[in-house]
Protein backbone atom coordinates (compact mmCIF):
# COMPACT_ATOMS: atom_id res chain seq x y z
CA UNK A 1 0.00 0.00 0.00
CA UNK A 2 1.78 3.55 -0.85
CA UNK A 3 2.33 5.85 2.33
CA UNK A 4 0.26 8.96 2.15
CA UNK A 5 3.01 11.09 1.06
CA UNK A 6 3.42 9.06 -2.11
CA UNK A 7 -0.16 9.05 -2.76
CA UNK A 8 -0.11 13.24 -2.75
CA UNK A 9 2.76 13.76 -4.76
CA UNK A 10 0.97 10.95 -7.74
CA UNK A 11 -2.20 13.67 -7.49
CA UNK A 12 0.24 16.58 -9.39
CA UNK A 13 -0.44 16.28 -12.96
CA UNK A 14 2.21 18.68 -13.56
CA UNK A 15 5.39 19.77 -12.59
CA UNK A 16 5.81 23.14 -10.14
CA UNK A 17 8.65 25.13 -9.96
CA UNK A 18 9.35 28.05 -7.34
CA UNK A 19 8.89 31.08 -8.61
CA UNK A 20 8.19 34.48 -7.21
CA UNK A 21 6.13 36.08 -9.94
CA UNK A 22 3.84 38.96 -9.00
CA UNK A 23 0.19 38.43 -9.02
CA UNK A 24 -3.32 39.94 -8.10
CA UNK A 25 -6.42 37.66 -6.40
CA UNK A 26 -10.36 39.29 -6.63
CA UNK A 27 -12.36 36.75 -4.40
CA UNK A 28 -15.16 37.06 -3.20
CA UNK A 29 -16.87 39.92 -1.52
CA UNK A 30 -16.26 40.38 2.21
CA UNK A 31 -18.91 43.22 3.47
CA UNK A 32 -20.39 44.02 -0.08
CA UNK A 33 -16.95 44.91 -1.34
CA UNK A 34 -14.51 42.64 -3.65
CA UNK A 35 -11.58 41.17 -2.27
CA UNK A 36 -8.69 42.01 -3.75
CA UNK A 37 -4.88 41.19 -2.74
CA UNK A 38 -1.63 42.19 -4.61
CA UNK A 39 0.66 39.56 -3.76
CA UNK A 40 4.22 36.83 -4.92
CA UNK A 41 3.56 33.75 -5.79
CA UNK A 42 5.36 30.92 -3.87
CA UNK A 43 5.58 28.14 -7.08
CA UNK A 44 3.28 27.75 -10.37
CA UNK A 45 2.61 24.77 -12.37
CA UNK A 46 0.18 24.52 -15.29
CA UNK A 47 -2.29 23.54 -13.00
CA UNK A 48 -2.34 25.92 -10.20
CA UNK A 49 -0.61 28.25 -7.97
CA UNK A 50 0.71 28.66 -4.30
CA UNK A 51 1.08 32.04 -2.94
CA UNK A 52 0.17 34.06 0.59
CA UNK A 53 -2.58 36.10 0.95
CA UNK A 54 -3.83 39.34 3.30
CA UNK A 55 -7.29 37.76 3.47
CA UNK A 56 -9.24 34.67 3.66
CA UNK A 57 -10.54 32.73 0.96
CA UNK A 58 -13.07 30.09 1.51
CA UNK A 59 -11.73 27.13 0.09
CA UNK A 60 -14.19 25.74 -3.15
CA UNK A 61 -14.49 29.80 -3.69
CA UNK A 62 -14.03 31.01 -6.84
CA UNK A 63 -11.76 33.84 -7.55
CA UNK A 64 -10.16 35.93 -10.50
CA UNK A 65 -6.59 35.37 -10.68
CA UNK A 66 -3.91 37.49 -12.54
CA UNK A 67 -0.28 36.89 -12.74
CA UNK A 68 2.60 38.57 -14.51
CA UNK A 69 4.59 36.14 -16.41
CA UNK A 70 8.22 36.39 -17.77
CA UNK A 71 8.90 35.36 -20.66
CA UNK A 72 10.92 33.09 -21.65
CA UNK A 73 14.37 33.33 -23.42
CA UNK A 74 14.31 33.53 -26.95
CA UNK A 75 10.41 33.40 -27.23
CA UNK A 76 10.32 37.33 -28.50
CA UNK A 77 8.74 39.91 -26.16
CA UNK A 78 8.99 40.79 -22.00
CA UNK A 79 5.83 39.24 -20.22
CA UNK A 80 3.03 37.98 -20.44
CA UNK A 81 -0.25 39.04 -18.61
CA UNK A 82 -2.20 35.33 -17.60
CA UNK A 83 -5.21 36.31 -16.63
CA UNK A 84 -7.49 33.16 -15.42
CA UNK A 85 -10.74 32.14 -12.87
CA UNK A 86 -8.84 29.76 -10.61
CA UNK A 87 -10.96 27.67 -7.48
CA UNK A 88 -9.37 28.27 -3.95
CA UNK A 89 -8.30 23.93 -2.84
CA UNK A 90 -6.48 25.40 0.37
CA UNK A 91 -5.89 28.35 2.02
CA UNK A 92 -4.72 27.96 6.19
CA UNK A 93 -3.13 30.60 8.28
CA UNK A 94 0.84 30.53 8.45
CA UNK A 95 2.68 29.26 10.78
CA UNK A 96 4.66 32.45 11.78
CA UNK A 97 3.63 33.64 15.51
CA UNK A 98 1.68 37.22 14.67
CA UNK A 99 1.62 37.22 10.93
CA UNK A 100 -2.16 37.67 10.02
CA UNK A 101 -1.71 36.19 6.19
CA UNK A 102 -2.88 32.89 4.80
CA UNK A 103 -1.61 30.14 2.92
CA UNK A 104 -3.52 29.75 -0.64
CA UNK A 105 -3.37 27.11 -2.72
CA UNK A 106 -5.30 27.94 -5.92
CA UNK A 107 -6.52 25.43 -8.89
CA UNK A 108 -6.67 27.04 -12.59
CA UNK A 109 -10.74 26.22 -13.87
CA UNK A 110 -10.56 28.58 -17.15
CA UNK A 111 -7.34 28.01 -18.47
CA UNK A 112 -7.01 27.89 -22.12
CA UNK A 113 -4.51 26.09 -23.95
CA UNK A 114 -2.17 28.92 -25.27
CA UNK A 115 -1.53 30.19 -21.71
CA UNK A 116 -1.12 26.73 -20.33
CA UNK A 117 1.83 26.30 -23.07
CA UNK A 118 2.76 29.59 -21.60
CA UNK A 119 3.12 28.36 -18.41
CA UNK A 120 4.26 25.00 -19.28
CA UNK A 121 7.31 27.03 -20.93
CA UNK A 122 8.63 28.81 -18.33
CA UNK A 123 8.19 26.18 -15.53
CA UNK A 124 10.38 23.84 -18.06
CA UNK A 125 12.50 27.00 -18.29
CA UNK A 126 13.38 27.57 -15.13
CA UNK A 127 13.81 23.61 -14.32
CA UNK A 128 16.30 23.67 -16.72
CA UNK A 129 18.26 26.92 -15.52
CA UNK A 130 18.30 24.94 -11.58
CA UNK A 131 19.43 21.76 -13.04
CA UNK A 132 22.39 23.98 -15.20
CA UNK A 133 23.18 25.67 -11.89
CA UNK A 134 23.28 22.45 -9.60
CA UNK A 135 25.21 20.99 -12.28
CA UNK A 136 27.67 23.63 -13.48
CA UNK A 137 31.24 23.05 -12.13
CA UNK A 138 32.21 25.12 -8.89
CA UNK A 139 34.25 28.17 -8.92
CA UNK A 140 37.10 28.89 -6.90
CA UNK A 141 36.36 30.37 -3.71
CA UNK A 142 35.84 34.11 -3.47
CA UNK A 143 37.81 36.11 -1.08
CA UNK A 144 35.67 37.63 1.63
CA UNK A 145 33.34 40.75 0.69
CA UNK A 146 34.83 44.39 2.56
CA UNK A 147 32.65 45.35 5.03
CA UNK A 148 30.05 47.82 4.92
CA UNK A 149 32.06 50.59 6.32
CA UNK A 150 34.49 49.63 3.38
CA UNK A 151 37.33 48.08 6.27
CA UNK A 152 38.20 44.53 4.00
CA UNK A 153 37.28 41.61 6.37
CA UNK A 154 40.16 39.84 7.72
CA UNK A 155 39.44 36.37 5.96
CA UNK A 156 40.53 38.93 2.72
CA UNK A 157 43.73 40.75 4.64
CA UNK A 158 46.76 39.27 3.67
CA UNK A 159 49.45 37.67 6.29
CA UNK A 160 50.92 40.73 8.17
CA UNK A 161 55.09 40.16 7.86
CA UNK A 162 57.43 41.20 10.12
CA UNK A 163 59.57 43.84 8.98
CA UNK A 164 62.92 42.55 8.47
CA UNK A 165 64.80 45.95 9.26
CA UNK A 166 64.75 48.08 12.37
CA UNK A 167 64.37 50.78 9.81
CA UNK A 168 61.16 49.49 8.67
CA UNK A 169 59.89 48.62 11.81
CA UNK A 170 57.17 50.83 13.23
CA UNK A 171 58.94 54.44 14.96
CA UNK A 172 60.14 54.27 18.21
CA UNK A 173 59.03 56.61 20.65
CA UNK A 174 61.32 58.01 23.83
CA UNK A 175 59.00 55.71 25.88
CA UNK A 176 59.65 52.34 24.05
CA UNK A 177 63.03 53.22 23.84
CA UNK A 178 63.09 53.52 27.64
CA UNK A 179 61.51 50.73 28.83
CA UNK A 180 63.44 48.21 26.35
CA UNK A 181 66.70 49.98 27.77
CA UNK A 182 65.00 49.19 31.48
CA UNK A 183 64.57 45.93 30.73
CA UNK A 184 68.25 44.98 28.77
CA UNK A 185 69.66 46.57 32.32
CA UNK A 186 67.69 44.68 34.33
CA UNK A 187 68.88 41.34 31.96
CA UNK A 188 72.76 42.27 32.25
CA UNK A 189 72.41 43.07 36.02
CA UNK A 190 70.62 39.31 36.38
CA UNK A 191 73.68 37.86 34.64
CA UNK A 192 76.29 39.61 36.79
CA UNK A 193 74.46 38.58 39.88
CA UNK A 194 74.30 34.49 38.50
Amino acid sequence: MPSKTSRRSERRRDIRVDARLSMRLEGPPEDGQLAQVVTESQNISASGVYCTSSHFMAPLSKIALTIVLPRVPGSGGRQDLIKCEGIVVRCSPTHKRGDRKFELACMFSELDARRRDLIQQFVTWRNLQALRAATAPRSKPRAAAPARNGAVGRAARPAAKKPATRAASAPRTKRTVAKKSAVRRAVTRKRTVN
